[in-house]
Parts: C-alpha cells; structure tokens; sequence
C-alpha cells in the first residue's frame, strides 16, 4: 500500500512536471515562432504586390512597344508615299518637257508646211504660164520595156533639144496596147516611162527635177488594137515638151 501511494505520488510529480515543461515549450514558441512566421506573411504579401505591379510595368512596357512600332510604320508608309510623289512629280515634270518640245516641233513644222505652200502655190502659178511646144515618142516591143537603137535616138535629139532652154518642164507617158490583163499593163507603162526617164537623166544630162512620168496602160491609144499596126503604135512612150511663152 504503501508502495503504491510512492507510486502514484512519483507519476504525478512526473505528470507535473511534464505539464510544467510542455506550457513552458508552448509559450517558447509563441513567443519565438509567432513573429517570425508573421514577417514571413508580411514578405509573401509585399512579393505578391510587387508581382502585381511588375506584370503592371510590363504590360505598360509592352503597350509602349506596340506604339512604337505603330509610329514606325504610319513613319515608313509616309516615307514611301512622299517617294511616290517625288516620282510622279518628277514623271509630270518629263511629260510637260516633252509636251512642250512636241508643241515647238509642230509649230516648227506647221511654219515648214506653210512655206512649202507658199513656195508650192507660186510654183503652180508659174506652171500656168508653161505651155507644150513639142511631143517626141518612143515604141517597145510587145511585153518588153527596153529602148532600141531608134528610140535612143529620138530620145537624144529631146534631150539636145531641151537643154539649150531656160525653163522647160518634160512629161513622160507611158502607154501599152490592149494585150494582157489592165493590172499588168498599167506596170509596163509604167516601167516604159522610167525608162526613157533613166536615158534622159542619165545619157540626155536633164536635170531630173524637170521631169515627171506617168503609166496609163492601155488607155488613150493611138492606134487600132485591133491591128498589129496600131498595136505596135500603142506600145509607145511620149515626151511632151513644156515651156513658158
């Protein structure tokens, strides 16, 4: 018995004790523990304002970016559109330089024209007084365009004739018979007359700017194309003399 109350008296010493020790730990951490663990919610609290307003800062950061870049291409396509109008400046600027050269080359023009009218118009007035003081005529073989031995001739005797005049003008004709299709005749004629145009020019020493030529085919003719007589007279090139009274 009397064991068991040392028992009981030594458990509740213990018990005591225990109770002492462990109210003693608990107010250790309460005063220890406690603030720290405050501070610790203090700094999460700040790091998370901070997080806050450094995302904040960068979507600041990034707004400004963007209009930064919006400036540098609104910047870039101003640039390019002055481009294009200095270009289309200089383009309007060349075109009015041609423009204004093209109006000087046809007033340049227009003012030759007018003088080769006036100096046409008094031409034909001196043509009016040209009248025809001789005819001389050549023939050619059927089909052909060559001068004979006879016809060179005759053609020297114009050319003699005419050279020794002051003002004279020569018309050439060229005729053929009514042989062959119209098409191929009014070609020989015309061929006949160069001829004869050549030998004057070349053999006859006229000057070329007094003569003109002109094929008419079988047109005019000056015999029966009926007959191998009048045939052979329609085969023919005439040399009208023209000179002022």
């Amino acid at each position: 018995m009397q064991r068991l109350n040392g028992a009981a008296i030594a458990l509740a010493v213990g018990m005591a004790t225990f109770m002492s020790v462990g109210c003693a730990t608990k107010k250790f951490v309460q005063q220890t523990v406690t603030p720290v663990q405050k501070r610790v919610d203090d700094l999460d609290k700040k790091t998370t304002t901070q997080s806050g307003q450094i995302s904040e800062l960068e979507k600041g950061v990034s707004r400004a970016d963007e209009r930064a870049q919006g400036a540098d291409s609104r910047a870039g396509a101003a640039a390019r559109e002055a481009a294009r109008a200095n270009e289309q400046a200089s383009l309007s600027s060349k075109q009015a330089t041609d423009a204004q050269g093209l109006a000087q080359k046809g007033i340049a023009q227009a003012t030759t024209v007018e003088r080769g009218l006036g100096t046409l118009g008094t031409r034909v007035e001196a043509l009016d007084n040209y009248k025809q003081v001789s005819t001389g005529s050549v023939t050619f073989k059927m089909g052909m365009s060559d001068l004979s031995a006879e016809a060179k001739a005759t053609l020297d005797g114009i050319a003699a004739k005419v050279v020794a005049m002051k003002r004279y003008q020569l018309q050439v004709e060229g005729f053929t018979d009514a042989t062959g299709d119209a098409t191929f005749n009014i070609s020989l004629s015309h061929r006949r007359a160069e001829t004869v145009v050549r030998y004057l020019t070349l053999e006859g020493k006229v000057p070329l700017f007094r003569v003109s030529l002109v094929g008419y085919g079988d047109a005019n003719p000056a015999g029966d194309n009926k007959t191998r007589d009048g045939r052979q007279q329609n085969r023919r090139v005439e040399v009208r003399v023209y000179a002022v009274d």
